[in-house]
């Protein structure tokens, strides 16, 4: 196997959307992934994915509001092996960076295990709550979150219904221009 440079790794700007707050009793109800190139910041891959619930009696009120989830819309979902298999794909040798880490990294390593398949990711994780704190603090932002940040860079905040394809590019657009500044 050759060994990738890490600066020549792309970056998989990723977002989920889950059942609820606990990775491995909530679970995955869509992932979003921009692939990025890390030099250039052009747009590689983008991929999305509904999946499908094991256990619906778990989902979480609040969560449902965020998301959206309902079944109507998630009929046509992946089982969650199919769908991981294809993020690892495309993900492979690039290194995880996500708005929320904790969070979304959580769950995607929660889905490795889950269904058995060796992450082919690099093990190194960007923080762009991080990044933007070092950034922008002293500028006068006062909360990190996806929505203000986004609007101190003067970019549209996420819609009320979040979809992990909308979070994954708009934590994509915000990476861009706190890496430019």
């Amino acid at each position: 196997m050759v060994h990738m440079e890490y600066l020549d790794r792309p970056i998989a700007v990723t977002d989920v959307e889950t059942s609820g707050l606990i990775a491995g009793h909530h679970e995955i109800v869509e992932i979003g992934l921009v692939l990025v190139d890390q030099k250039s910041f052009k747009i590689l891959n983008a991929y999305e994915v509904k999946t499908k619930i094991d256990h619906p009696e778990r989902f979480d009120e609040t969560a449902r509001g965020l998301n959206g989830y309902n079944e109507a819309d998630w009929a046509d979902a992946k089982p969650l092996f199919k769908a991981m298999v294809c993020y690892n794909t495309l993900a492979k040798e690039a290194i995880f960076c996500s708005h929320n880490v904790t969070f979304d990294w959580g769950f995607i390593d929660q889905a490795y295990k889950q269904i058995g398949l060796k992450n082919l990711m690099d093990y190194h994780r960007l923080d762009i709550p991080t990044m933007a704190w070092l950034k922008l603090m002293s500028r006068g932002l006062k909360s990190v979150s996806l929505d203000n940040v986004a609007k101190f860079l003067g970019l549209e905040p996420e819609p009320p219904i979040h979809r992990a394809i909308n979070g994954a590019m708009l934590a994509y657009e915000v990476l861009k221009r706190l890496t430019n500044m």
